[in-house]
């Protein structure tokens, strides 16, 4: 299993903020703190959290002592690769190279391979995806049918779109999340010009 393919979305919030949060103040939060920042009310709730990551060694802390906590994985460097705009509605350019770092653990979401794309437009908007959003993308894996995926089309050179992938027979849909926007469908030969180039594995918002 790879490294934060077992943590659950609340779980990885808690971790992400001490990762933040030691980058910009070069100092452990508090256990209020982290609470505050993750939308927790109880201290035993964000102790039991930090005590799991603890025991998972995604996290180290000094015995007996307040404030200490501190990533400790392998990725408290550069953060996750962002390469450029990916659309939530026509397909833009994208895929280029590496625009700026995210302050973002990739390994959070399972895979030091994985990028961030900058989702323009609002057809995805019923999947909680907005524009302006970081899109995480893991490169590599199958889209099952119905899950979102970073979709390139051969005759749009390398611009690419995010959609839900559906396959029904010889026909391939990129379906948008917003009843404005239509489907794409590709059938038969026509599917070869579609390439998955990975699957949605997270959003981060608020990530500037």
């Amino acid at each position: 299993m790879r490294m934060g393919d077992e943590l659950t979305a609340r779980q990885r919030s808690v971790l992400q903020f001490v990762i933040d949060y030691h980058r910009r103040r070069r100092v452990a939060p508090s256990v209020r703190e982290i609470g505050r920042g993750v939308g927790l009310r109880s201290p035993a709730g964000v102790h039991r959290i930090l005590d799991l990551l603890k025991a998972r060694g995604y996290l180290a802390s000094e015995p007996d002592k307040q404030r200490t906590w501190r990533f400790a994985g392998p990725l408290a460097g550069p953060g996750l690769p962002v390469l450029g705009a990916i659309a939530a509605g026509a397909p833009i350019e994208a895929l280029g190279e590496v625009e700026e770092m995210a302050a973002v653990s990739p390994l959070l979401f399972g895979d030091e391979a994985c990028f961030g794309l900058r989702v323009r437009g609002d057809s995805m908007v019923g999947a909680h995806i907005l524009d302006g959003d970081l899109a995480v993308v893991r490169p590599g894996v199958r889209v099952m049918s119905g899950q979102i995926g970073a979709v390139l089309v051969a005759d749009l050179l390398t611009e690419a779109t995010l959609k839900i992938v559906r396959r029904d027979g010889t026909a391939l849909r990129l379906a948008a999340a917003n009843p404005a926007h239509a489907d794409m469908v590709f059938r038969n030969r026509e599917r070869r010009r579609v390439t998955i180039v990975g699957k949605l594995v997270g959003v981060v918002r608020g990530w500037r």
